[in-house]
């Protein structure tokens, strides 16, 4: 994570200089769930890309579904910046106050957990896109980035009581509901469309 902050900070100096694209993921707008980011090509094959996405739903069918992440990334782009396939890093933080998600419980594919959990998580991790450019000045990314998520928080029963005990503080001599986990999961996906509203300086 250390490395991956120090390659963006030393590419901020080429940002004033370089192409750079506003993106909004349509995949997550449909679900209402806001997803913007901005890119800077910052070499023949590397790129900078820092977004957001906000869930403002406080209650989705009756579940919380209110989370935000921010994160930083490098792309490294096989063919040319902002063109084709990349790889990439990531790292950044999140907060959630969720009804978390569980695959294959109750005889369902995905459902929702009964209790809900408030608090907030860091984030590192790696991703895989392609981008193709629609005309002068638009672009398509579709992309997909796995993190480990490392997670603090605590988890409340449905009418709203505190879990003084949750999963491995069975035995601690004082109550202590502050809870921890790590995690491996995607932490953004979608197709995002991009508009260039900076074109890299040219020297005379």
């Amino acid at each position: 994570m250390k490395i991956l902050f120090v390659v963006m900070l030393a590419a901020v100096p080429t940002f004033a200089s370089a192409q750079a694209y506003v993106k909004l993921n349509a995949l997550y707008a449909t679900v209402g769930v806001l997803n913007p980011s901005v890119e800077f090509a910052v070499s023949n094959h590397s790129s900078v890309a820092f977004d957001g996405t906000l869930s403002p739903w406080r209650s989705w069918n009756g579940k919380r579904s209110l989370f935000g992440i921010v994160l930083g990334e490098y792309r490294y782009y096989f063919k040319e910046a902002t063109s084709g396939w990349y790889v990439s890093a990531n790292a950044g933080m999140a907060f959630f106050n969720i009804h978390r998600f569980q695959l294959f419980e109750g005889g369902k594919l995905i459902s929702r957990q009964n209790d809900y959990g408030k608090g907030f998580s860091v984030a590192a991790g790696v991703g895989v896109g392609w981008e193709r450019h629609l005309g002068e000045r638009w672009l398509v990314d579709v992309f997909l980035s796995v993190d480990n998520m490392w997670s603090w928080y605590n988890r409340y029963s449905g009418d709203g009581s505190i879990n003084m005990h949750p999963n491995g503080h069975e035995g601690y001599l004082k109550p202590d509901p502050f809870n921890g986990s790590v995690e491996t999961m995607p932490i953004k996906f979608g197709v995002s469309f991009g508009y260039r509203i900076m074109k890299p300086r040219t020297s005379k």
